[in-house]
């Protein structure tokens, strides 16, 4: 049995009025639209990503078992 780490991240605030970086970022994590749900792996590379933008998202992590 194997445990694989995931993150669930949505997005509680829009991105009207920040910087083209941050924009480009949410892209990346697959955020388009307000309230909007993605599930990723739990990675340095998404961990990094999500304390650029938390400000902007609400994180919480997951745990799934797989047999």
């Amino acid at each position: 049995m194997s445990k694989i780490n995931k993150i669930q991240i949505k997005l509680i605030k829009s991105s009207i009025g920040y910087n083209i970086s941050t924009k480009r970022t949410l892209d990346a994590l697959g955020l388009r639209k307000m309230n909007q749900l993605v599930i990723k792996n739990n990675t340095d590379a998404i961990k990094g990503m999500i304390f650029k933008v938390n400000h902007l998202v609400k994180c919480e992590e997951i745990k799934w078992h797989i047999f």
